[in-house]
């Protein structure tokens, strides 16, 4: 008999506990469901706004000018190491539609000035690459406007791979500078932008370090007769006969890349939260696919 009754009484504790349990997974399943009906859609058109902004700083409008007409900024490289290469650089977007160099030549102390011809400019591929980047993420997240339903988290979560795979490549390309070989900026065509042309032994290179602008100059030297050096480009091994001698660094600093940098951080995390509380959920769910 008391066997009996402390068996009743289990099943009874098993009850308000299966019941406690049907309780908590109701409420859970709610909460589910408004974080994929309201706070996902909320995220995005967050997410939008940043991005927006963000893909307006690479095509800031000039003020008082025809419409589609970009702003251009100059900016004044400095080193406060050296004074071997000093220089203006105008910016327009993702074009450098002006350079005015000095450069003293290490032997000598001679200063030579060069300009950009007035029919060139130089775009700058590591901006184009961005804005392109923040432009596919902006249409992934348009591609999902509040009228669209999402089913399941994983379902959100695709979204968010997708639209931090953009971003991250986007923050890549400012943050990580391709370098060139010798022969590879010979072959860019970059010397031949200025006017006077660029003396055989000096070549230059632009290109984005985070929030900087940045010019190298390198001053080579003719290698004795029957050597060279030898350079991997594409996978192909090409020799040639100059090496350098001097490099020189300078750089300046362009705001709205800061910017931009910062708008692509705060995206990040977004997904990333998004992400989390959707990991949450899928704690409980072992059958659903989240």
């Amino acid at each position: 008999m008391l066997g009996a009754e402390r068996s009743n009484a289990t099943l009874s504790e098993l009850a308000k506990m299966t019941a406690a349990s049907q309780a908590e997974r109701t409420v859970l399943e709610e909460e589910f469901n408004w974080l994929l009906k309201e706070e996902v859609h909320a995220v995005l058109k967050q997410l939008q706004d940043i991005l927006k902004e963000a893909s307006r700083r690479f095509s800031m409008p000039s003020p008082g000018l025809c419409e589609g007409q970009l702003k251009q900024e100059n900016f004044i490289l400095g080193s406060s190491t050296m004074d071997q290469v000093k220089g203006v650089l105008t910016l327009q977007g993702e074009a450098l539609t002006q350079a005015d160099i000095n450069i003293k030549v290490a032997k000598s102390s001679q200063v030579m000035h060069f300009a950009f011809r007035d029919d060139k400019q130089w775009k700058l591929q590591q901006i184009q690459d961005a804005r392109n980047h923040v432009n596919q993420a902006l249409q992934l997240l348009s591609s999902r406007d509040e009228s669209y339903t999402f089913k399941t988290g994983a379902e959100v979560n695709k979204l968010m791979d997708a639209v931090m795979l953009q971003l991250s490549r986007a923050r890549n390309r400012l943050t990580t500078p391709a370098s060139m070989t010798l022969p590879e900026l010979a072959a860019s065509g970059l010397v031949k932008m200025f006017t006077p042309p660029m003396p055989g032994d000096v070549m230059v290179n632009f290109y984005i370090n985070l929030s900087k602008l940045c010019l190298t100059v390198y001053q080579l030297h003719v290698l004795q007769p029957n050597t060279t050096k030898n350079f991997k480009s594409a996978g192909m091994l090409i020799t040639f006969p100059f090496e350098v001698s001097h490099v020189h660094k300078v750089e300046c600093v362009v705001p709205w890349l800061n910017d931009t940098l910062v708008f692509f951080t705060i995206s990040l995390q977004l997904c990333q939260q998004l992400k989390d509380k959707i990991s949450v959920f899928s704690s409980f769910w072992n059958y659903r696919p989240f």
